[in-house]
């Protein structure tokens, strides 16, 4: 279980560096243009390698038999789904920005 944990804890810390970088913000100034297509990227491929890593990090903590306490399960689900929902987000969102 812990390389399952370890995986999550990257998807984690990506998605959380990737969020903050994130460029959220309507004003930009001015000469500084060309940074925001190299931010988009970021941004883009951040957004994928956490859905890879989600998907790899749920894969490796669900194993074929449940335990009796769904508590842990139903914790790393949600975190998955936050996971998962801002990142389509981010690629939804960076579409519509860098078209």
């Amino acid at each position: 279980m812990f390389l399952g944990e370890l995986v999550l804890v990257v998807a984690v810390v990506l998605w959380a560096i990737a969020l903050l970088m994130s460029p959220h913000g309507p004003e930009t100034v001015d000469g500084a243009e060309f940074i925001r297509a190299t931010v988009v990227t970021f941004v883009r491929n951040s957004a994928v390698g956490t859905l890879a890593l989600s998907a790899f990090a749920g894969w490796l903590l669900f194993p074929n038999r449940r335990p009796r306490k769904p508590v842990r399960d139903w914790s790393i689900l949600a975190i998955l789904a936050i996971l998962v929902a801002t990142s389509l987000y981010q690629l939804v969102w960076l579409r519509s920005v860098s078209a």
